[in-house]
This record gives structure tokens, C-alpha cells and sequence, in this order.
């Protein structure tokens, strides 16, 4: 088996790729989960989109970052909040 020798600028070129990718695939798991009527994410939901626990998601909420409003017992997390947070790639 022979060694191939990539550069600097494919590796980049391959990192932004997959991110593009990776993107493009939660989006798509995003919509195909959720109920258009409902504003909002359910908790599991946000664990799944931003690939982090509950105690993560709490902290969150209780930082400020990541508000939501209870709705018969069950939290609902603002998209906006969501979709900032993954596109800023961290969590905490």
C-alpha cells in the first residue's frame, strides 16, 4: 500500500466539506422531527441538534443562552437559540 501525501489546503478543503455536510444533515434531521405548528424544540431535541446531555442543555438555560418556555410541563427551547448556538459550534 502506498502512502499519498495531501496538502494543507486539501485537508481544509476536505474539513469545510464535511462541515457543510454535517450541516446539511442536521438540518434535514431537524425538520423531518419537528411539527411545524410548535415554535420550539423539545429538550431531546436540542440534545440531538447540539450533540451535548440534559445538564448541558441546563446550563445553558440558566446562562441566558438558550431561553424557553414551559408548555404543559414540557420545555420548549427557541429555534433561534438553536440554530445560533450550532452554527457558533459550542455548547458552554
Amino acid at each position: 500500500m502506498a502512502a499519498e501525501i495531501i496538502t494543507t489546503e486539501e485537508l481544509q478543503r476536505f474539513r469545510i466539506q464535511l462541515l457543510n455536510e454535517l450541516k446539511a444533515f442536521v438540518c434535514d434531521l431537524i425538520k423531518d422531527k419537528t411539527d411545524p405548528s410548535i415554535k420550539g424544540y423539545k429538550t431531546k431535541q436540542v440534545k440531538q441538534i447540539l450533540g451535548c446531555c440534559t445538564n448541558t442543555v441546563q446550563a445553558l438555560r440558566t446562562s441566558g443562552k438558550l431561553r424557553c418556555r414551559k408548555i404543559g410541563g414540557t420545555l420548549y427551547y427557541r429555534r433561534e437559540d438553536v440554530q445560533r448556538l450550532f452554527e457558533e459550534g459550542k455548547t458552554i
